[in-house]
Parts: structure tokens; C-alpha cells; sequence
């Protein structure tokens, strides 16, 4: 080590120059960093799995996932998910899990059906998107077990077990969702957001709260617990504007959606048209 002012030799345990008297600052230890997150995404967007290849297109507020089959290879998907075919695709839909698993799904907000598309005879290209503006991003699982928002799923390999779990009473009670999806396995996992993805590692023993409504996804193995935004009470939490929220504890990832829909769909109300005819709207005479 040399001295930063003089240029002369120093031992590597000098706390400062015997020649010029320069008083050397120690450099500040690096603070403990998280551990690595379980999503893997593929940084440029694109990946492949057993027998297709995927790619998110056009990343950010209008996102396309693109997935292109060899043929008889199949890839499953939210119902009415799908933007576009190739025309040797075959498209079926079922209940999975059979009526009670439909009915579950149904209960959760989801669509009851699940839809599989093959590409038949030759390869082909199926091309999915959210109903809502966002991002889409691509999770390779390795035998892995995630929570997803049901309103974040977009897509999966048909090899990925997927199921409707009971997310809390309080969360039916506080109008923000009752199920949640655990999908587990391995293969590739489309989820959706409203808003961008933001990526959050929490450290074991640390606690993080986060508004139900900006939920994607979160490791399986990780508990939480739903309560008012302000431990204060009932009252200040609504005069807060946020409703029930979710306290994690580490160790785990999460993914946060950086829009909440509900509070935007809250934002456009007033410039709707009320039902009865009278206020602000469009009249078209007869």
C-alpha cells in the first residue's frame, strides 16, 4: 500500500504516513448483503423449456410474451389470454382439477377454464398478453414452489402443478382477494403486473409490509400475515386510503407490482357516465 499524497510505501496496517503525515481513512466495511432471490429471470427476456422457446417482446407497459412450439409440444395459459396463432395450433379448453377445482378457481376471481395450446403437425407460435397494461415476466422454476396473485398469471408449462389456495378471511373481508395460486415444479412461469415488476429480498428475521393490491408473487415457503395499514386502528387506516396489507418475513423474495389496478380503475370512476343519465357523460339525440 502506498501513501495517496507522497506516493511512499506504507505497511498494509499503517493508520497513517510516517513521511508526510497523511492520515489514511479506513475503508467502511460492506454491509451484509440478501441472499440472492429464487425468481430467475433471463436478463435479454428470452429463454427455452422441454420442447418451446420463449421471449417477451416489447417490455414495459404493452408487453407480448411470445412462445414458439416444435410440434406436438403444448403450453397451458389463462383463459383468454391468448393474442394470436399460428394456424396448425390447437387450442382446447377444460376444467382443470376437474368441477371442484374449477369452482375454485372461479371463487378466486379466476377464469374456471384453463386453455392448452399444441402445435399440431409442424412448429408454432402462440403469443399471450394481459388484459391489463404492464409488464410480463418469465420465471424458469427448478423445482421450485411459488404464491402467485390469480390475477398474475398468465401462463406455464403444462408440466407446472397449479393450485387455489385459501388466502385468509381477512382478505375476503377487506375486498382484497381470497385466493391465492401455489404453483410448484419445473418449467417456465409467465406472470403479469400492472405496472412494472419490482424485485424485493428480504434477509432471515426481517419484516416487510406490502398493500395487498401490488401483490404478484412471493416464495412458497414464506409467511405473512394480513392486517389494517395502521396499527393504530381501523379508523386512520382508512383515512390512510390503503386497505388490508400484507406483513412477510424473510428469509424470501417477493415481486411487487408498482400500479394497483383497483386504485386505478378508483381514479377513472368519476369521468364514467352515471347510469341514470343525468351528469356529465356523452348525449346522443335520436
Amino acid at each position: 500500500m502506498n501513501c495517496p499524497r507522497c506516493g511512499i510505501a506504507l505497511a498494509a496496517e499503517a493508520k497513517f504516513c510516517g513521511s508526510c503525515g497523511f492520515t489514511l481513512v479506513a475503508a467502511p466495511a460492506a454491509e451484509p448483503s440478501a441472499s440472492p432471490g429464487a425468481f430467475h429471470f433471463d436478463e435479454d427476456g428470452r429463454g427455452q423449456g422441454r420442447g418451446y422457446t420463449w421471449s417477451i417482446e416489447h417490455q414495459g407497459a404493452f408487453a407480448l410474451a411470445v412462445v414458439n412450439l416444435q410440434a406436438g409440444q403444448s403450453i397451458s395459459a389463462e383463459a383468454g389470454a391468448m393474442v394470436s396463432m399460428s394456424a396448425n395450433i390447437d387450442l382446447q379448453s377444460e376444467m382443470k382439477g376437474g368441477v371442484f377445482g374449477a369452482l375454485k378457481r372461479a371463487v378466486g376471481g379466476e377464469s374456471a377454464f384453463v386453455s392448452t395450446f399444441t402445435a399440431t403437425g409442424a412448429p408454432g407460435e402462440v403469443t399471450l398478453a394481459p388484459g391489463a397494461p404492464g409488464d410480463v415476466a418469465g420465471i424458469e422454476m427448478t423445482n421450485q414452489a411459488f404464491m402467485v396473485q390469480s390475477s398474475s398469471y398468465l401462463a406455464g408449462d403444462t408440466s407446472l402443478v397449479i393450485d387455489t389456495k385459501f388466502g385468509g378471511s381477512r382478505s375476503f373481508f377487506g375486498g382484497e382477494g381470497l385466493f391465492v395460486l401455489h404453483v410448484s415444479g419445473t418449467g417456465l412461469l409467465l406472470v403479469s403486473s400492472f405496472g412494472a415488476i419490482h424485485r424485493k429480498v428480504l434477509r432471515p428475521g426481517e419484516n416487510y409490509v406490502i398493500d395487498t393490491g401490488h401483490l404478484v408473487a412471493w416464495e412458497g415457503h414464506m409467511t405473512y400475515n394480513l392486517r389494517k395499514a395502521s396499527k393504530a386502528g381501523y379508523f386512520r387506516s382508512f383515512l390512510s386510503g390503503e386497505g388490508l396489507v400484507a406483513e412477510f418475513s424473510g428469509p424470501g423474495e417477493i415481486l411487487i407490482q408498482t400500479r394497483n389496478l383497483a386504485a386505478f380503475a378508483g381514479l377513472l370512476k368519476p369521468f364514467f357516465p352515471s347510469q341514470g343519465g343525468s351528469g356529465s357523460g356523452f348525449s346522443f339525440g335520436s
